[in-house]
């Protein structure tokens, strides 16, 4: 008899451990699905975050061993008195990126959801998109050209006073590189905005309509409230890529003349890839993180406080 209650004991005691051990494999099983996530995020994000943090407070040449010299490569980044300039036109950049090709995507989106033939200025509008920003900064600089497609044909209408040199014209370069940024961003802000309209419910929309709303009203009190989880995404995507633009301004003016269009990621090009000083480059691209998240902080508290009060 007791030699049966001691197996009966033992066998409680086995079937314990191996509850406590599938309980204890179950809590951790979450978090091995999200290893390999884990890996590659520190792997390629914050590692080189942090590695680029580091090298910004040093003299990094790339070749020699880089010496710890605290702020200096910040100090002279904002007392170098072309600093302001590439600034300058990086925020002309983000705010141009997030007004022009957002609010077109909009307006495309809600004017092409009511269309029978949708699919084809669907595909019409959406089609730059789909093309390499190299590609479209050539394609650009073909037409904007001193003896380009654009002064051709403002020549045969008979405009030849409005007829310039378009990308060594200032400010007229930045316009015109913003212009080719925008024809290509549109299409993607458009999709973005036709998922949103194409699953908003039907009953609100109906309901504003029995109740007089048209038009504006109708899109400002009703439409927008209800994208407004699309806006901040496109806007978010706008402004971050606002502040990393460099192929379309590489390509069709590296900046120049006397780097009027250049902005802080041309800066940090030309300072690490250009003169090979690796720590100051590194300082621009922490300031440019750092405006970035800023900015994206703020907007997104502006947007999220208005939503709040719809």
């Amino acid at each position: 008899m007791m030699t049966k209650d001691l197996d009966t004991s033992q066998a409680d005691a086995r079937h314990l451990r191996n509850v406590r051990k599938w309980r204890r494999n179950k809590a951790i099983l979450p978090y091995l699905y999200i290893l390999p996530a884990a890996f590659f995020v520190s792997a390629f994000l914050l590692y080189p975050m942090l590695s680029t943090l580091y090298l910004s407070f040093t003299n990094s040449d790339g070749l020699r061993a880089p010496e710890f010299i605290g702020f200096a490569n910040y100090s002279r980044l904002f007392a170098d008195p072309n600093f302001l300039r590439p600034l300058g036109n990086t925020l002309i950049w983000t705010v141009a990126s997030l007004v022009i090709p957002v609010s077109l995507g909009f307006i495309f989106a809600f004017a092409i959801n009511a269309l029978p033939q949708a699919k084809f200025f669907q595909i019409s509008i959406y089609i730059p998109a789909t093309i390499s920003a190299t590609a479209t900064a050539v394609l650009f600089t073909f037409f904007l050209d001193k003896n380009g497609l654009v002064n051709i044909l403002l020549r045969a209408v008979g405009l030849d006073e409005l007829a310039t040199n378009w990308l060594f014209a200032i400010p007229q370069n930045t316009y015109s590189m913003i212009l080719a940024y925008s024809w290509q961003a549109t299409g993607l802000n458009m999709m973005i905005f036709l998922v949103g309209l194409q699953g908003l419910p039907k009953d609100p929309l109906e309901a504003a309509r029995l109740d007089g709303a048209t038009g504006w009203s109708l899109v400002r009190y009703v439409v927008l409230p209800m994208m407004m989880p699309y806006i901040i995404i496109a806007s978010l995507l706008a402004v971050v890529n606002g502040f990393k633009v460099f192929d379309t301004i590489w390509v069709m003016t590296q900046g120049g003349p006397a780097r009027s269009s250049e902005t802080l990621a041309v800066t940090m090009y030309r300072e690490g890839f250009i003169l090979f000083d690796l720590g100051f480059a590194a300082a621009v691209a922490v300031i440019i993180s750092v405006v970035a998240l800023g900015f994206s902080y703020f907007y997104l508290r502006t947007v999220l406080g208005r939503e709040s009060h719809i």
